[in-house]
């Protein structure tokens, strides 16, 4: 199936396409959910201003890094192509795991699946790790996690709009050859 096979978006392509984005949306919440927890418990205890320091500092650490730089400038605009891509029409495989696909874990390039697998590797680390820190540390940093996945929300939600929208989509979706 390439992407200039079909230049409007389909029935089956449509759904796949909103089931990716709703996917995704449902992860990300979920995990916003669970932390913002963390985060709230931790300002129910008494805070020094090493707390507050580390607080501010890694806030704005995660709202660059993962927020601006992973999400905003990586991850969502190729997110957004790959939804895009499917709105054009999706196989039975592509509609089912939709959300797998728009992340990237399968029909997309070599790199593009091994750099997802390890970076979700890398999340995984991260998340079996926070779990050992005590509070009010484990909420503190957490709350930069929070920003930064919410940043990663509102963007990929204003990729996607943009790739449903502008006639001219330029980024790159980096589809496998398979696909292309």
């Amino acid at each position: 199936m390439s992407q200039g096979k079909s230049k409007r978006p389909t029935l089956s392509g449509i759904i796949a396409a909103l089931w990716g984005i709703t996917g995704l949306l449902l992860l990300l919440g979920f995990a916003v959910w669970r932390l913002g927890g963390n985060t709230l418990d931790a300002f129910q205890m008494p805070l020094n201003p090493v707390h507050w320091l580390v607080f501010v500092v890694f806030l704005v650490f995660m709202a660059y890094s993962e927020g601006y730089k992973g999400f905003q400038i990586k991850f969502s605009p190729r997110f957004a192509a790959r939804v895009r891509f499917l709105s054009r029409g999706a196989t039975p495989v592509l509609l089912v795991l939709a959300p797998l696909f728009c992340m990237g874990y399968f029909g997309a390039t070599k790199n593009r699946v091994i750099a997802t697998f390890a970076l979700t590797a890398m999340i995984v680390v991260f998340i079996l790790s926070f779990q050992f820190m005590p509070q009010p540390w484990r909420g503190l940093l957490d709350a930069g996690v929070v920003v930064g996945l919410l940043w990663g929300m509102v963007s990929t939600v204003l990729f996607c709009l943009k790739a449903f929208t502008d006639d001219v989509f330029h980024w790159d979706a980096e589809l496998s050859d398979a696909l292309q």
